[in-house]
């Protein structure tokens, strides 16, 4: 083999290894797919980033992944102090009466608040959603309205809820969008008390006496999986919006209108896989930083520091983000706290991907007249 054949040889390696390298590199954003379903999105937790979209902003029928606003709006009662896991709620008939999934509660029956969560969450319990509803709201009517006021303080704009748990027999205008479904599922995970009961594959009721067994088969067999709800009825299809979450990324995957159980669950599966294979979050919790000197102040100097920052990447980019923190050498009093007085940039690969401001931590009041006179007389004696 001659010198000049070899040196063809060695370039053609290096530019295959190149392109390769750069593919392996671009795959995580160009890489595309389908799912089978009418719509679909995959949405980062924590940042709220989209990392894949189908059809995601066509309202269709939710069916039982209503319930995901019904348990947001109880886990936000719960916090206000409106209602308390241990409150006893006494059935009514309306509630009783529901159809479908259910844990058959009777009229007059009393069930604790963390009971008839658990069957909402765990059981997909229709008669649980009602019972939950009028016992913070009065009714299921006044619940509904509460529930639509929430989608639209969080940019719903494709939702409309007319019950509580996602019957459709009788509905004219109960439908929610894929986003849509992420946006309140992002919203319900950030109350983690919600995950204590979404990750539970068998529970029980009545003392043991009425078992649950969790609609949701990811989380038993998908590892990572969190919840959160499934839903299906004949009009609806099969829906569900499944959380997980592996390494410090927490993922909603969103599936509408898909033909069966299986296929709903194995897209799911899909999308999940898809997000944890090929993305990762960056995440700087922030940090105090030196004091800023202050000129002109009754104190020398203030505290600043920044707050954190997180963004979701292609895996291989996460740790090689880079930190360029630029302050202010000095400022003028007065400072108020909250005052910003510099930036952290993030930069990957030489290109911007967040930046977060440097603010002061507290106030120093400008100095009066008499004030400086009296700091100068006191550096006159000490020296």
């Amino acid at each position: 083999m001659t010198k000049f054949l070899r040196k063809i040889i060695v370039l053609f390696l290096v530019v295959l290894l190149a392109v390769n390298t750069l593919a392996f590199f671009c795959y995580a954003e160009e890489y595309s797919f389908e799912v089978n379903a009418k719509g679909a999105i995959l949405m980062e937790a924590s940042t709220g980033k989209v990392l894949f979209e189908q059809n995601a902003d066509e309202p269709f029928l939710p069916a039982s992944v209503t319930k995901i606003m019904t348990l947001l709006i109880v886990m936000e009662a719960i916090d206000n102090g409106t209602i308390k896991l241990t409150d006893m709620v006494t059935t009514s008939a309306r509630a009783a009466s529901m159809g479908g999934s259910q844990i058959y509660l009777e009229e007059g029956e009393q069930m604790s608040v963390e009971d008839l969560i658990k069957s909402v969450v765990i059981a997909s319990a229709n008669d649980a959603s009602v019972a939950l509803a009028e016992h913070i709201a009065g009714s299921e009517e006044a619940f509904v309205a509460l529930m639509n006021k929430r989608a639209k303080e969080l940019d719903m704009n494709n939702t409309h809820f007319e019950n509580t748990n996602g019957l459709d027999d009788d509905v004219t205008n109960h439908a929610s969008s894929a986003r849509d479904i992420a946006i309140m599922s992002r919203e319900l995970i950030s109350h983690k008390l919600i995950l204590k009961y979404s990750s539970i594959w068998m529970d029980s009721v009545r003392n043991g006496a009425f078992g649950l067994t969790n609609t949701n088969r990811l989380v038993r067999f998908y590892n990572g999986a969190t919840g959160l709800k499934t839903g299906s009825t004949s009009k609806a299809l099969f829906c569900i919006s499944a959380t997980a979450e592996r390494d410090g990324m927490s993922l909603i995957a969103v599936i509408m209108a898909s033909p069966t159980r299986d296929i709903r669950n194995a897209e799911a599966k899909k999308l999940l896989d898809y997000g944890f294979a090929h993305y990762g979050v960056y995440k700087n919790e922030g940090a105090n930083l030196p004091d800023l000197y202050v000129r002109g102040g009754l104190k020398n100097s203030c505290t600043i520091s920044y707050g954190p920052f997180s963004a979701v990447l292609p895996k291989a980019a996460v740790k090689s983000v880079e930190q360029h923190i630029s302050v202010e050498e000095s400022v003028s009093a007065p400072v108020k706290k909250g005052d910003v007085v510099g930036s952290v940039t993030y930069l990957s690969d030489g290109k911007e991907i967040g930046k977060v401001d440097i603010v002061a931590t507290e106030s120093v009041d400008k100095i009066s007249f008499f004030g400086l006179l009296g700091r100068m007389f006191r550096r006159f004696i000490i020296a």
